[in-house]
């Protein structure tokens, strides 16, 4: 059994790799390169890279960390609700120059 509750997953503000590696009941490591990889569908790992050194953040979604845990979610579901994410904002972005269009006639 993880070291937390799902309650308690829910009430913090920020979870780490070690915190969802408690939880799920494995390694840091194994969460940030499972993250990395496209493998362990809690959230986003971001690369950032200047031009010294490459490091990595990570965004762990407490409801996705959850339902993973509980096998309710896997990396193809994610995959489905982000493409229809995309969509989604790809429309509304394209309805937006519309009204503006719409607007700068009005202006003339």
């Amino acid at each position: 059994m993880g070291k937390y509750t799902d309650d308690e997953i829910r009430q913090f503000p920020k979870i780490t790799c070690k915190i969802a590696a408690d939880y799920l009941g494995i390694s840091p490591m194994a969460v940030s390169i499972g993250m990395r990889n496209d493998l362990l569908p809690i959230g986003f790992a971001i690369k950032n890279e200047d031009k010294f050194s490459e490091s990595w953040s990570y965004q762990i979604i407490d409801e996705r960390l959850i339902a993973y845990k509980h096998g309710k979610i896997t990396n193809v579901q994610v995959q489905n609700i982000e493409k229809n994410l995309d969509t989604i904002i790809s429309q509304f972005e394209e309805m937006k120059k519309d009204l503006l269009f719409i607007l700068s006639e009005d202006e003339e």
